[in-house]
């Protein structure tokens, strides 16, 4: 289906998500976070309908457009026609956040390898950087209970993050929610910072560690540092780099 048909069946306000989540994917693609097409980002419709957008299962995240994206219900379900497959086995775990946190606009999951190497260390993200104390402002861990595609995973997955907005996921990779795509991005930026910067520092020598006291002003720190803005912040700015060499993401 054209974007213009598409375009034709949604309201304006669905077709400004679809083209900032098409980005998103173009971003995470972009920065090297992808694995494949094995990871999701999903968004969150406006409505009662509890209707969301995910990607197109079998597409690279440099492919997808705003068009692509399938529109499904909370179990997955196509709502618009689609010539693309969906994964409700990779749904899982984006509906179990979608349900448990309603301000939940967008969750974008990832397999990066720093991301995975530190879910596997047993003290997880230490107190080392300035990325980090953002991150522990915010942060819950679930355990790994094999490939995250039964639903009787659910319930503990939903009870370990409670309100927290930095999930990482053991032996698996890292998760973040955000009332907006241009949030859960920001917060994804961090976290995957974050883990990078531990794993380098951790091939040198003895590590310096954040004062707790400071870890704790930290998520007021963070909204003066976004104006109160969050990543809308800096979301248009990344919406040019992506226009300077692709806008093909808004088709």
């Amino acid at each position: 289906m054209t974007a213009s048909a598409i375009q034709s069946q949604v309201s304006l306000e669905e077709w400004a998500i679809r083209c900032d989540l098409a980005a998103c994917y173009r971003l995470v693609a972009l920065y090297g976070w992808s694995d494949l097409v094995f990871t999701h980002i999903s968004a969150k419709l406006p409505g009662p309908e509890h209707h969301f957008l995910i990607n197109p299962y079998g597409l690279m995240f440099d492919e997808i457009t705003a068009s692509s994206l399938v529109k499904v219900d909370k179990d997955c379900n196509k709502i618009i026609d689609s010539p693309y497959p969906v994964n409700p086995a990779g749904f899982v775990i984006h509906s179990a956040v979608h349900e448990a946190r309603h301000d939940a606009g967008c969750v974008l999951h990832t397999h990066t390898r720093a991301g995975v190497a530190v879910s596997a260390q047993a003290a997880g993200v230490l107190p080392i950087s300035q990325q980090s104390t953002f991150v522990l402002a915010s942060l819950a861990y679930h355990g790994y209970q094999g490939v995250a595609f039964r639903p009787e995973e659910k319930p503990s997955l939903q009870a370990d993050l409670g309100h927290s907005n930095f999930l990482m996921l053991r032996n698996h990779g890292l998760l973040t929610v955000g009332r907006s795509i241009a949030d859960a991005f920001l917060n994804m930026y961090v976290f995957e910072s974050t883990c990078q910067i531990q794993i380098s520092a951790q091939a040198g020598g003895e590590l310096t560690q954040v004062d707790s006291r400071i870890v704790e002003g930290t998520a007021q720190a963070m909204k003066v540092q976004t104006g109160g803005m969050g990543g809308a912040f800096v979301w248009p700015a990344l919406l040019r780099k992506l226009d300077k060499t692709d806008s093909s993401y808004k088709n």
